[in-house]
């Protein structure tokens, strides 16, 4: 029998969902949906031609007796009442990042979850998926390059829309380094540090663009985060991870090479959907067959959910104070001791 989802929220990533449950992925369907804005939840069904119900709201989906699971991909600050609503009618939950926007909530969520008494929640943070970060997850994990010394990374987007502020560049885009390099390492950050570098022309007066992100682990490793999110020539994604012996890189995006008029070239990426379709699918089909064959989905959990939220908070105060900020997390409740169990998919 499929998995029955309904889906909160029609916007872009919602209907990307959409197309790969209802035209790609295997054992699942998608019985009903809901948006603010209705004709966007009423023009993706007959887009995708989906035998599906429209409901006026996400409590009223939430309550259907069709729905096995929801799949939370609305607005941010409505992540949290959705998902703990979800858990009281005991429905699984694919929530799109963030799973809540304040530390808080996302306590509010894990202790809900606990109460329960089972594994509900699945967070989308896909990188944990991609191959290249599985890989390097491998490399780490089998002492290729020795203990981990310090992570470079970096975060570049072409351009972003005018809406876009400063704090979103933790919010929005650093939630992805945060949630991959605790994933990759396996400890937990104890501060963060936000510099400022020369800002680009092409940025609007109101952004501060590029950032430079700090953190410290717990064990000691040294993180750097390059945000540059008017970078203008592409969408790109780095990973470096020097160790004790040798360092491992994040492959580049493959791409046919152009051999002409002299010059040899190849294409950067765009566009974000591009770079990890391939994550994007795979995170959602792992989250329909742990259902399946566990009754409990195996990805990134609640837990990992906080993390991310309590390290963006202290990004964000790092960004206003100009300081060191210490990163304070609770101790881990026993419930999610065995962590996500994403590095055994195949990628």
């Amino acid at each position: 029998m499929n998995l029955r989802f309904g889906v909160i929220g029609t916007g872009a990533i919602g209907r990307e969902h959409i197309k790969r449950i209802s035209q790609t992925l295997a054992g699942a369907e998608v019985v009903a949906v809901t948006d603010v804005n209705q004709e966007a939840a009423k023009q993706v069904v007959a887009d995708f031609k989906l035998n599906a119900n429209v409901y006026t709201d996400d409590k009223a989906l939430i309550a259907a007796e069709e729905v096995d699971a929801i799949l939370v991909s609305s607005w941010g600050p409505a992540h949290e009442a959705s998902v703990l609503a979800g858990i009281e009618a005991g429905k699984y939950i694919f929530c799109e990042k963030p799973l809540a926007t304040t530390a808080e909530g996302a306590r509010r969520i894990v202790d809900a979850e606990i109460k329960h008494g089972k594994r509900l929640v699945q967070v989308g943070f896909m990188r944990r998926y991609d191959h290249g970060y599985v890989k390097l997850k491998e490399a780490i994990e089998n002492g290729a390059i020795g203990e981990p010394l310090m992570i470079h990374a970096a975060h570049r987007n072409p351009t972003v829309p005018e809406t876009y502020s400063t704090d979103m560049a933790i919010t929005d885009t650093l939630i992805h380094e945060i949630d991959a390099l605790h994933w990759l390492v396996n400890d937990d950050y104890a501060s963060v540090q936000v510099i400022y570098p020369k800002k680009t022309k092409n940025a609007l007066p109101h952004l501060r663009d590029p950032q430079l992100v700090i953190i410290e682990t717990k064990g000691g490793i040294s993180i750097t985060v390059e945000i540059f999110v008017n970078c203008r020539y592409g969408y790109d994604i780095q990973c470096e991870v020097v160790g004790e012996e040798g360092i491992v890189k994040l492959p580049e995006f493959s791409n046919i090479v152009t051999r002409k008029s002299g010059k040899l070239s190849q294409d950067i990426l765009m566009d974000w959907k591009d770079r990890f379709i391939d994550a994007y699918d795979i995170e959602i089909q792992d989250f329909i067959d742990s259902i399946r064959k566990t009754g409990e989905p195996q990805g990134p959990t609640s837990w990992d959910g906080y993390i991310a939220s309590v390290t963006a908070a202290a990004c964000v105060k790092a960004q206003e104070s100009g300081v060191t900020e210490t990163i304070e997390l609770d101790e881990r409740p026993t419930f999610y001791e065995e962590g996500a169990k994403t590095n055994e998919v195949s990628a």
